[in-house]
């Protein structure tokens, strides 16, 4: 197959209607930006250690009762 994927996109775009064209064009420019989001986790090394171990083991004992289940009536 010579076919280039440019080729393979632009076939299928012509045959998609204009909504679904428009998605496909705002989703290839999310592709393209360079704007990285969030924090770099160089910045979040100041936090290390900072939750008290305490906290913690009360965190993992809420996680495990509360997130390791199923709740087969739920749907």
């Amino acid at each position: 197959m010579n076919t280039s994927i440019i080729d393979q996109v632009i076939e299928q775009l012509k045959i998609m209607p204009q909504h679904l064209q428009s998605q496909v064009l705002e989703f290839t420019r999310t592709l393209v930006t360079d704007e990285v989001q969030g924090t770099p986790g160089k910045e979040l090394l100041s936090f290390a250690g900072s939750i008290p171990p305490d906290d913690l083991q009360l965190m993992r004992e809420e996680i495990k009762q509360g997130c390791e289940q199923v709740d087969i009536n739920e749907w």
